[in-house]
């Protein structure tokens, strides 16, 4: 039988469907070296936050097949040495999606209803029942600013007490929405109409304090704030200020930027409603998670694919030679439309020219859709689970194959398309690398080598490129190299430039200011 080895405590339940079919040995509080003097012995390994799955401990684990989280977030397991290993990194990211749900309604009707101040009130020996008249929520605006599984999970519940739901989510389909009874709108309207917003984004970073001081000023007096998310979404300095302003009605927090938070004053103002990070404290929630775990190793140990694995497969041999080439270049075409696109996205077609058309592209739409969704998304997005996470968002995903490619050997050629436009890029592979060949109508060529791209939409006139350099050079920005393609000689043409150092947004509202330039988008890769 396999062994397996259970370094932190996980719910009876998963323990026991392992039990069923495995070896299974419990040893939790390991020091970092008994871990590593044992793990040679297991063919799979269950942890949640508290053990380090370092490269010294895969490179120890010469048995591990599979290494399983009990929870979504697998910071501390080092994901490119267990893919170099060839171990599966599974995760359960389903089990505690209700009992978040649940907080974040409960935390909701209790601001609603001023349950706490009411409850610690009467505990003082108060009766005091005109001091905490509520609202019902009944008729209310209930904005959702996220649809992935916590954040739909919300807006179904929410529509049985009568609320009408407003969403905010540019990575779903308007159908998606639909189907949840939601209206889906920019965020400046939905925080202007919701009388409560409720936060499930995941934290990258275009979220990180995707509520701050503009955003607060935009809500109804009377509204009332809940984050069972990350804390890191609201700007806590900014909350503070429009808390003591009295812009707000009511917050209710489970997530801090610090944890426990360590200045008091946020916590302390009579409207926040804090509890320390229980969304997903419940008894079913950790017994769901230890079984959804159990069930993806047990998957992995008996040689059926795991419903859950966060690290990319391998290519089938016999395709290996030609299309491992082309899983970057579609890797970076997705993350690229994705910083590119404007507004809500609604679908994506893949078209396959040349040799790599002649073969089965699937592994290439996983790594399309896998850049598209990563910079988005809240989970760990991979060649196996980016079309399913696709499905969930309502996008539409059309592919097109072509066995002639005139200009090279092989061009992948993506659109995302959105509700005001679309954006095509098009990559192929030369030498090994990544190369973006086509920019909607453009015809350049870029190999990423920089962590920062500059795309600039210009007339093809003397200056525009002088321009745009004198600012990057005012601000010390080093511009490693540029391309140029144009529709015509003084005609309508786009720059990219290389960046080897980030661009402020000032800088940047100097090169969008500019009277040659119609725009400019910074990407960071």
């Amino acid at each position: 039988m396999a062994k397996v080895l259970i370094s932190d405590p996980i719910a009876p339940e998963g323990r026991e469907l392992l039990s069923a079919r495995t070896q299974v040995e419990v040893k939790t509080g390991l020091q970092p070296e008994e871990l590593l003097e044992r793990i040679g012995e297991y063919d799979a390994l269950v942890v949640r936050s508290e053990t380090k799955v370092t490269p010294q401990v895969i490179e120890a684990g010469r048995r591990l097949r599979v290494i399983a989280r009990a929870g979504i977030g697998v910071d501390n397991i080092d994901l490119p040495a267990a893919t170099g290993a060839g171990i599966a990194v599974v995760n359960a990211p389903i089990g505690n999606t209700v009992a978040a749900a649940e907080h974040s309604l409960a935390l909701m009707l209790a601001l609603a209803r001023n349950i706490p101040q009411a409850y610690q009130s009467l505990k003082q020996g108060e009766w005091r029942r005109s001091a905490f008249m509520g609202i019902e929520v009944r008729n209310k605006y209930l904005g959702v600013v996220g649809l992935g599984r916590v954040g739909s999970e919300v807006a179904r519940r929410a529509q049985s007490f009568g609320m009408h739901l407003l969403a905010y989510d540019p990575f779903v389909g308007p159908d998606y929405a639909r189907r949840l009874g939601a209206e889906l709108l920019p965020l400046d309207d939905l925080l202007a109409r919701a009388d409560f917003v409720t936060l499930h984004t995941p934290l990258t970073p275009a979220t990180a304090n995707l509520i701050g001081a503009r955003e607060l000023a935009l809500m109804k007096p009377d509204a009332r704030l809940v984050n069972v998310a990350r804390g890191e979404l609201i700007d806590e300095a900014a909350l503070l200020q429009a808390l003591e302003a009295d812009r707000l009605a009511g917050v209710a927090l489970d997530v801090f930027v610090q944890e426990p938070p360590q200045d008091p004053a946020l916590v302390a103002h009579p409207k926040v409603m804090a509890t320390p990070h229980l969304g997903a404290s419940t008894q079913e929630a950790q017994r769901e998670v230890a079984i959804e775990a159990a069930e993806q190793v047990l998957a992995v140990l008996e040689g059926r694919p795991a419903r859950n694995t966060v690290n990319a497969p391998f290519l089938a041999p016999d395709a290996h030679d030609l299309l491992a080439p082309y899983i970057p270049v579609a890797s970076l075409v997705g993350k690229l439309l994705t910083h590119l696109a404007q507004d809500q996205f609604v679908g994506v077609t893949i078209a396959y020219e040349g040799e790599i058309a002649q073969h089965d592209t699937i592994m290439l739409k996983s790594a399309v859709l896998a850049g598209v969704l990563t910079p988005v998304s809240s989970e760990q997005v991979n060649l196996i689970n980016a079309p399913v996470l696709a499905q969930q968002r309502g996008l539409r995903v059309i592919e097109q194959k072509n066995s002639v490619a005139p200009e090279y050997a092989s061009l992948l050629t993506v659109t995302l398309t959105t509700s005001n436009g679309s954006v095509t890029l098009a990559g192929t592979s030369l030498r090994n690398e990544p190369h973006i060949v086509k920019v909607n109508d453009y015809w350049l060529d870029l190999a990423p080598s920089v962590p920062y791209m500059l795309f600039v939409d210009n007339p093809d006139q003397p200056g525009s490129i002088g321009a745009v350099g004198t600012v990057a050079g005012r601000h010390n920005i080093n511009i490693s190299f540029m391309e140029v393609g144009r529709l015509s000689a003084r005609g309508q043409a786009m720059m990219v430039l290389g960046l080897d150092d980030p661009v402020s947004p000032q800088a940047l509202a100097e090169i969008k200011a500019l009277p040659q330039i119609h725009d400019a988008r910074l990407v960071k890769l």
